[in-house]
């Protein structure tokens, strides 16, 4: 064997003659990557793993990991053994555990998470198990307590814990029940009612793959919705009201104190949104200045969240901190930064109650209250192990939250400020190198800088999430966040929590004044970016998976440190190319099957409809990216209607038909493709056949043109039954495809007419 010695070149190779392999190039210039240059591409890779794999690294992927779970729970078939899963977990984590001190604990805790988060969906669905109505009732007697009310720009609407539920027909046992009444006749919180209503099932998806109202309504235990029919009669109740309807009781009167006070200096939407601002209640801010705040990207502020908790606790925390200050001796001999955190973490927990205390203003709270304490026991307070603790408590108290447009969005936001902070601001903050950045600095120029890239940043990260849930984004969201948020900051928000502490003493009228000023210049700032070229962006709905891909690029991102997270930005491109691609129905039809759209060969939907229903008209107009409203006369366009029911082409030729009435299926069968009717189809039709037993079982459907017919996506898919969407009883299981068969030739009468007959002879 040779000797390794050296080269002229300082290298080292082979009997001190030939130089390494790597360093020889073939003839004409172009030198491919050679064996001898993986291992330090290898080596690299393995340092950036080491370094993302290290001491502290493993807490902020654990609620990753156990929001897995959540999701693998939601997206079963059916409801899982809850015993099972629960042994499962357990056995997972003793093994976690039993190898905290081998190199496949990371793993091993990742997997432990995952089963947890599983199981913990599953306990929770089963701890809020109750009944859901099946069918329409229409004529029902019920008698129970009012547990919340809500008041809203056009009516009003309560919920109902019902004590007594009676039917003609017989009535399911049914825990709650919301119902919309008369504005301004909704009881009062914790009285004892009698009333009539007309009860519908939750509300479905409107189409396969939006969102599901039934199931936020499910994990609130409410199983049934509708309207009073007359009369409410209030009555004394058979058993006391307990302590948790006397707690709702005494809140709803604090807020609707509150909202009277506010009546007084405030109207209009002034009004309703400085009432969404302190109580939660958001419902009565009119529809033109609600879609502003949304189109302009500043809708964020109407819901109680993160951005508000940190207000009210940052006020309160300098606030109290500069009072205290004012006295040298407390300053000297105490914590005064401790106190003002825990008199701050009062304030939000006051905030949490006062507004209804919902699942998205326990999240934020829950996050509010980590920073809080963190400050308390002297450890950093935003750190991605704070945001981990957070997501942690909120996932394990209300799983549910995960499939919430607003815990995913307000999530992506906090985990791009906190990339921010930790990553952003190090860099931001350092020593200026020259007097002009001094300068600069010194001016407000760092902050304004911050105040950018944290809107940009927020903005980017929720993106996804906007676009999945409400198929639009806010372009010019940095734009009006610039203008409008430093004046809710600095003005609105203040104003009110002063107001609050005015409001006993008499005084609070001048606080609400400022607080309707500063609400004036953000509907000002809304109305004006909302109404600048492109302000809306629609864009089309697309599938859970460019989302589930954004999500994993979303958090690669966030979460690691190295140049490994330029991964996340490769995933994020794949799910934006593959969202844009995302193929779009020809056909939509609503769960009553009143209600078809039609893809013409304009390229637009066209309604066909026996039941107006604006609303379900604007969701799939707005998941089709369709800038029409409901009323738009250019729905109907080439739809043809007549007792009988509605006809209308499709973009390749063949007639979609909605019928009503028997008589006019004979004609449909001969000339329509596709057919959507409640009634009994006679025998050798040619056309597809849609009816309404396929829609009961299967609840909205939308349909993509193949070549042989069409390929059907169903709102519950054949062996879906979950307690949300418990599953129709029916024969067989539907198909996922309807084939179009040839149109038979129309028969023509062979009858000649006596003239011919005449002409003949």
């Amino acid at each position: 064997m040779s000797d390794e010695g050296g080269t002229p070149g300082g290298r080292r190779g082979y009997a001190g003659t030939w130089p390494p392999r790597e360093a020889v190039a073939p003839a004409g210039g172009y030198t491919p990557i050679s064996v001898g240059a993986w291992p330090p591409i290898v080596e690299t890779l393995r340092h950036w793993a080491r370094a993302e794999a290290g001491a502290g690294r493993l807490l902020p992927w654990l609620p990753v990991a156990f929001g897995s779970g959540i999701a693998l729970y939601f997206a079963a078939d059916h409801e899982p053994v809850l015993s099972l899963a629960a042994l499962v977990a357990i056995a997972l984590c003793a093994a976690a555990f039993l190898l905290r001190r081998r190199q496949a604990f990371a793993v091993a805790v990742m997997i432990a998470a995952v089963a947890a988060g599983f199981a913990v969906a599953t306990w929770r669905t089963a701890r809020v198990v109750h009944g859901v109505l099946g069918r329409p009732m229409f004529s029902v007697s019920l008698t129970g307590f009012v547990e919340t009310r809500d008041i809203r720009e056009r009516t009003d609407r309560f919920v109902l814990r019902v004590a007594s539920i009676e039917s003609q027909r017989g009535a399911p046992k049914l825990e709650r029940v919301r119902l919309s009444v008369k504005k301004g006749t909704a009881p009062e919180v914790g009285s004892f009612v009698e009333l009539k209503a007309r009860l519908q099932p939750p509300l479905a998806p409107l189409r396969p793959g939006s969102y599901d109202f039934g199931r936020d309504l499910y994990f609130q235990g409410i199983g049934a919705s509708g309207f009073v029919l007359g009369a409410i009669k209030t009555t004394v109740p058979p058993e006391s009201r307990g302590l948790a309807l006397r707690y709702a009781a005494f809140m709803q009167g604090v807020r609707d104190a509150i909202d009277a006070r506010i009546r007084n200096v405030l109207e209009g939407d002034n009004r309703a949104i400085a009432t969404a601002l302190l109580t939660g209640r958001r419902d009565a801010i009119s529809e033109p200045v609600n879609d502003a705040m949304f189109v302009s990207g500043l809708g964020h502020v109407l819901s109680i969240s993160g951005y508000h908790m940190a207000v009210v606790a940052g006020v309160v925390f300098f606030a109290v901190r500069a009072l205290l200050a004012l006295f040298p001796t407390l300053t000297v001999s105490y914590p005064i930064k401790k106190w003002a955190a825990a008199a701050a973490l009062g304030a939000a927990a006051f905030y949490l109650l006062l507004s209804g205390a919902e699942v998205a203003t326990q999240r934020s709270f829950f996050m509010t209250a980590v920073v809080l304490i963190a400050v308390m026991v002297d450890r950093r307070a935003v750190t991605f192990r704070t945001l981990a603790v957070a997501a942690m408590i909120v996932l394990v108290i209300a799983p549910e939250a995960l499939v919430h447009p607003s815990f995913q969005m307000s999530f992506a936001a906090t985990l791009g400020l906190v990339a921010l902070v930790q990553i952003g601001m190090p860099h931001l903050f350092a020593a200026p190198d020259h007097s002009a950045t001094a300068r600069i600095a010194l001016w407000g120029g760092r902050e304004v800088a911050m105040l950018l890239l944290a809107s940009l940043i927020a903005g980017l990260a929720t993106t996804p999430y906007a676009a999945f849930h409400f198929h639009r984004v806010a372009p010019f969201g940095v734009i009006a966040n610039l203008a409008a948020m430093p004046v809710v900051s600095a003005l609105v928000m203040p104003a009110g929590l002063l107001g609050l502490l005015a409001m006993p003493f008499g005084f609070d009228g001048v606080f609400w004044a400022i607080m309707g000023t500063g609400i004036d210049w953000m509907i000002v700032v809304a109305q004006w970016v909302a109404a600048l070229p492109g302000a809306v962006g629609r864009i089309s709905a697309f599938g859970i998976g460019p989302l589930i891909a954004a999500s994993v690029g979303i958090i690669l991102l966030g979460l690691l440190r190295t140049p490994l997270r330029l991964v996340g930005a490769a995933v994020l491109l794949i799910a934006v190319v593959w969202a844009v691609r995302a193929p779009q129905p020809d056909i939509l039809i609503s769960g009553d099957g009143r209600n078809v759209a039609v893809r013409g060969g304009d390229g637009r939907l066209h309604l066909m409809r026996t039941a107006k229903d604006a609303f379900l008209a604007k969701e799939w107009l707005a998941a089709d990216a369709d800038v029409r409203t409901a009323s738009d006369p250019s729905l109907m366009e080439g739809v043809s209607c007549d007792q009988g029911g509605c006809v209308t082409p499709a973009a390749g030729g063949s007639f979609i038909a909605l019928t009503q009435q028997a008589e006019a299926l004979a004609d449909d069968c001969e000339r329509a493709a596709l057919i959507v009717t409640a009634r009994k189809v006679p025998q050798g039709c040619t056309a597809a056949i849609i009816d309404a037993e396929r829609l009961r079982r299967q609840g909205g459907l939308a349909l993509r043109r193949n070549p042989s017919g069409f390929v059907i996506d169903a709102v519950k898919p054949a062996g879906i039954d979950r307690p949300w969407s418990p599953a129709m009883s029916g024969e067989g299981q539907p198909e996922t495809t309807v084939r179009i068969q040839g149109t038979a030739p129309r028969a023509i009468d062979a009858t000649p007419s006596e003239s011919d007959l005449q002409s003949e002879d």
